[in-house]
């Protein structure tokens, strides 16, 4: 895929991941429906093939998982035209996401722990929790679908339901779960 980019295309897909950034309460993966949004179906900088690897690979590496952040630049500068835009869009992208967010979360550290015993934080500490809840099944929506529902995936969408009450209800390893499901999609089941 290629595709041509101007420095307002940059500039803006900067600005998008700045303002992304102040939206990551659950960490940057919270975001991924808008970037497929604003990647895939808006701009077209990337196809939905690559969104999907973008995320599922930068998840299965060891490290942070706002891996798939630097990933998804890398491919867009990749489709603008090479190894070097590659690297310039993995550094848009990254200094976007992480600039407000690091300077937000620090800030709000140090007034929230100087003031801990406030009514307010802990409000905010308890209220957050259904936010970031939502924003992740949110993500896994997106990643599940593709952009589109299906009825004719119910054995995906069992699946997905029986893995979810399996983690949420025991302490069996998540690789076990992988390893199943990796074997399940191997044999063609799902």
């Amino acid at each position: 895929m290629n595709i041509v980019m101007t420095g307002a295309d940059w500039l803006s897909l900067f600005v998008h991941y700045l303002a992304l950034s102040l939206l990551s309460v659950g960490g940057a993966i919270t975001t991924a429906p808008d970037m497929h949004r604003y990647l895939v179906d808006e701009r077209h900088w990337l196809t939905d093939p690559q969104f999907s690897a973008s995320v599922a690979i930068a998840q299965s590496a060891p490290g942070p998982n706002v891996l798939f952040v630097a990933l998804m630049g890398w491919n867009v500068g990749l489709n603008a035209g090479g190894y070097a835009m590659a690297f310039f869009g993995t550094m848009v992208t990254m200094v976007g996401i992480m600039l407000p967010s690091t300077t937000l979360t620090y800030m709000a550290a140090r007034w929230g722990h100087a003031n801990r015993e406030l009514r307010g934080v802990r409000a905010f500490k308890q209220g957050m929790s259904p936010i970031v809840i939502a924003l992740l099944v949110a993500t896994g929506w997106i990643l599940a679908t593709g952009g589109s529902y299906a009825r004719e995936n119910w054995p995906l969408w069992l699946l997905t339901i029986v893995t979810a009450i399996v983690v949420w209800r025991t302490r069996l390893h998540l690789l076990w779960m992988l390893g199943a499901g990796a074997l399940l999609g191997w044999f063609g089941w799902v």
